[in-house]
């Protein structure tokens, strides 16, 4: 039985059969706490009239199934997630009444009640496969349809769908109809149900296609911290800029934004109406880092309702192409239409991070995945998909020239509204514009896994000049694709400490070596990067030389991008096992005095955890984490009052407290008697330090209750429940696993929090050793007792004793994935990218011992 999958397979054969015309959707959410009434009327054609095919749902039950006006036993009919309805014309009607449930998983039609007010609020998630969640439909994204939603809510709630929100009518008893106008041809996946007692602010935005109006939501209890004009302005930027660059209007009739709670991705691309998380509401001071990652996400959904919305891919292969090309397009807008100028040093920064390190996990696929079925797409959310795919368009971009791709995707649009698209679609248009084959070019950077590293090679003759240059290109074992690539290569040159660009070469590197004639009898630079400006996706080494140099002098680059790139390097090294953790740690804690570029700090004092905690040999952790923890206070100490680098330096310091460290600090500053000028102890940062506090053993279950009730909102249980789950006892971790793991219930983001506090960095090892059996041991079952995809990837993510960071962990994983061949794909893969990283550590801790 397929249970809640759905095989490409199934779905090509669904889509050569059904051609939906309609889908008309009423729902009643006023029936109570648990489960709403849904009804679905669906009209389609079909291509072979007397056959059969079937409706997707996952619900409570259905009570009635209508097909051309005959009723189907519901009982007979309903199974398996699966409406059978067979004996079909040439054009059909069908209805479906069904009872759906809610969620508290972040999966379907979400339901949340706020504990300052007690107001309940709704909000729907579909990405991948759960608009059946909330109604009866053809679940797969090439079966478009107009959708008509009716919904009858409380008559005081705001009730948001894709099209403009109509009057209500009263229904009685308090309770209202809302009846929305059809929407354009989309797919069931963007389609949308925002509902509860949402306070909006409202605005509108001149398009191509006349006025547009614009809303901003939020709960109640939020809005005294809702920014909308800045949310409002770059919104504007991002019409203008996307308009412009594409060549046609916004496709639809409004455009909401409505920040909503429990949220289990950043933001959500449905169609005029895209939901973010509530963390991107700013109830404290927050990192600049975190800003610009705001209004990242808030043009990546916008580029969406051209890219994946107007133009949507025809199976799930084809994801990567959706979020690469909006993740891809909302960098280019933020570096040219708004103030966030250096965006792609950014980019560089954070998204290719995450890019190298999934491209080296054992689950590593090429861009273009093979997806077999709905399994593998609730996995592939991942690095690939995102940052390395919208890398490999910034190198498409500067292959095919920027006019040329800017052409291309207006020919794009203007020749596939409203469809669904292949990757071939899109190259065709490409190669039309631009003049070059691009076949080749896609497999070698498309159909291919794997990161190559790039390596000079410099000889230098008894005068200091160079003899010989070239550039090697190596693979990791198993991707030995070699790829062409487009990049620069910066010559600098150390005057009184200060690295300066000297000189910049372009050059064309291909196969496993590339002669550099340019730099034959040139003076050998004190330093030379490749890579400059960052215009290839690969790993990077130093010369002999240029490693020497950087080294002695981390911060000598006098902007950000090669400073960032040289640490990238230098974290590679470290993370192959090349570099000593230690020394990268020296590296990083001499770079950080001064730096201001806010992403670039958020990742190495990320790197630096991982470093201290998992890269350095067990026998100089200690040492090391005290010595770290007490040079990131100094800095913090001596950082700008009020700056974005005070904010990051004293939550990184406390984040390397740990057990039976002297709480004198972290207390004072928590009740006021100790002072870091600048420092705002608001709602984040007293949970930061009573976090650490907790961390050392310094404060109990009491303290935290304490705080919680301070200010007792949805964040504060999420961050209560994290702080008591951090406890270094093993009552503390008993308890955490007991709720999380083999309890049921918990809301998504309970769920996160908890398992956020039990692995917390710095745990006692002690602590975790029990885990590593009965982590493994409830693999098995978490699948089935769960149900929910979210919660079994939090569990098993977040609840793998990684902190310990051995060789018996990585055994244990190992014989687990070897003794359950047979295990869901998706879990294999997450256990998979548990070890992994585990595996690196224990390379990085022997090459560390060695000094």
């Amino acid at each position: 039985m397929p249970g809640t999958n759905l095989t490409r397979e199934e779905a090509a054969t669904r889509a050569a059969l059904v051609t939906v015309a309609t889908h008309d959707v009423e729902l009643d959410v006023t029936r109570g706490a648990e489960t709403f009434a849904t009804r679905s009327t669906i009209r389609f054609a079909c291509t072979d009239p007397g056959s059969e095919t079937f409706l997707d749902f996952i619900g409570a039950s259905v009570e009635s199934v209508t097909v051309n006006g005959t009723e189907v036993d519901p009982e007979a009919a309903f199974a398996d997630s699966r409406i059978r309805i067979a004996g079909l014309a040439a054009e059909n009607e069908v209805t479906v009444v069904a009872t759906g449930r809610y969620t508290n998983t972040g999966e379907g039609l979400h339901r949340f009640v706020d504990p300052v007010d007690d107001e309940v609020y709704l909000y729907s998630q579909f990405e991948v496969p759960d608009s059946r969640r909330m109604y009866p439909v053809f679940e797969q994204p090439d079966l478009k349809a107009e959708f008509a939603f009716t919904v009858t809510a409380p008559a005081h709630w705001q009730v948001v769908s894709n099209s403009p929100t109509p009057e209500p009518e009263p229904a009685g008893e308090g309770t209202a109809t809302w009846r929305f106008e059809r929407t354009p041809r989309i797919s069931s996946y963007i389609t949308a149900l925002v509902a509860g007692p949402y306070d909006v602010v409202r605005d509108s935005v001149a398009t191509r296609a006349g006025e547009v109006p614009l809303g901003i939501f939020c709960r109640r209890s939020l809005t005294p911290y809702l920014d909308a004009d800045e949310l409002f302005a770059l919104t504007k930027k991002g019409f203008a800029f996307f308009e412009e660059e594409f060549d046609h209007a916004y496709p639809f009739a409004k455009y909401d934004q409505l920040f909503t709670p429990e949220f289990n991705a950043g933001a959500m691309e449905n169609a005029g109406a895209v939901t973010i998380a509530e963390i991107y509401v700013f109830r404290s001071k927050v990192t600049e880092a975190l800003v610009e990652r705001r209004a990242l996400t808030v043009l990546h959904e916008l580029a969406h309702m051209w890219f994946g919305n107007l133009v949507t891919m025809r199976w799930w292969d084809d994801l990567w192409l959706n979020e690469s090309f909006a993740e891809w397009a909302s960098t280019t807008c933020q570096a040219e239409a708004t103030d966030w100028t250096d965006a792609w040093t950014t980019f560089a920064t954070h998204e290719k991070d995450w890019a190298y390190r999934q491209d080296q996990l054992s689950s590593t696929h090429p861009i273009v995945a093979e997806i077999n079925d709905l399994q593998d797409v609730e996995v592939n959310f991942d690095g690939i998909t995102y940052a390395k795919g919208a890398s490999v368009l910034k190198q498409l971009v500067a292959y095919v020239g920027r006019e040329a791709f800017r052409d291309g995707l207006r020919a794009y649009f203007a020749e596939h509204a409203w469809g669904n698209t292949t990757l071939d679609d899109l190259l065709t248009e490409l190669e039309a514009t631009s003049g070059r084959d691009l076949r080749s070019w896609s497999k070698l950077w498309l159909e291919t896994a794997g990161v190559a590293t790039l390596r000079p090679v410099i000889e230098v003759d008894d005068r200091g000049r160079i003899a010989t240059a070239a550039l090697e290109q190596t693979c990791a074992p198993g991707f030995e694709t070699l790829r062409p690539h487009r990049l620069a290569i910066g010559l600098y040159d150390l005057h009184d400490g200060a690295l300066r660009l000297a000189d910049r070469l372009e050059v064309d590197v291909d196969g496993a070596r590339t002669e550099l004639p340019e730099l034959v009898g040139r003076e050998q630079p004190d330093l030379l990067l490749v890579n400059e400006d960052d215009l290839a996706y690969a790993k990077i080494r130093l010369d002999e030389r240029s490693l020497a140099t950087a080294l002695a002098h981390p911060r000598g680059f006098e902007s950000s991008l090669p400073r960032a790139l040289f640490l990238a390097s230098a974290w590679d090294m470290t993370r192959d096992a090349e570099m000593g953790a230690r020394r990268f740690v020296d590296v990083v804690l001499a770079t950080l005095p001064g730096e201001d570029d806010s992403t670039l700090l958020r990742t190495l004092l990320a790197q630096l955890q991982l470093a201290v905690f998992s890269y350095t040999a067990p026998e100089h952790r200690e040492a090391t984490r005290e010595a770290t923890r007490d040079r990131l206070w100094d800095v913090a100490r001596r950082a700008e009052p009020g700056s974005d680098a005070q904010l990051q330096l004293v939550s990184a310091a406390a984040t390397f407290t740990a057990a039976g460290d002297d709480p004198t600090l972290l207390r004072g500053l928590l009740d006021g008697t100790e002072v870091i000028d600048g420092l705002e102890v608001d709602f984040e940062m007293r949970w930061t330090l009573l976090t650490a506090l907790v961390a050392a053993g310094a404060a109990d279950a009491d303290a935290i209750e304490e705080e919680r009730r301070r200010e007792d909102t949805a964040t504060g249980r999420e961050r209560a429940a994290r702080a008591r789950a951090a406890r270094p006892t093993a009552e503390a971790k008993a308890e955490a696993w007991e709720q999380a793991v083999e309890g049921d219930g918990l809301p998504n983001a309970t769920v996160d929090a908890l398992g956020l506090g039990f692995g917390r960095a710095g745990t006692p090892a002690e602590l975790l050793r029990p885990y590593v059996e009965r982590y493994h041991e409830m693999l098995e079952s978490v699948p089935t007792r769960k149900g929910s995809h979210a919660i079994v990837e939090s569990v098993v993510r977040h609840f793998y004793p990684r902190g310990l960071a051995d060789r018996a962990l990585v055994d244990a994983s190992e014989a687990w994935l070897a003794a359950h061949p047979e295990a869901p794909a998706a879990l294999r893969r997450l256990l998979g990218e548990n070890r992994d990283p585990v595996a690196r550590a224990v390379a990085a801790q022997e090459r560390d011992a060695r000094g």
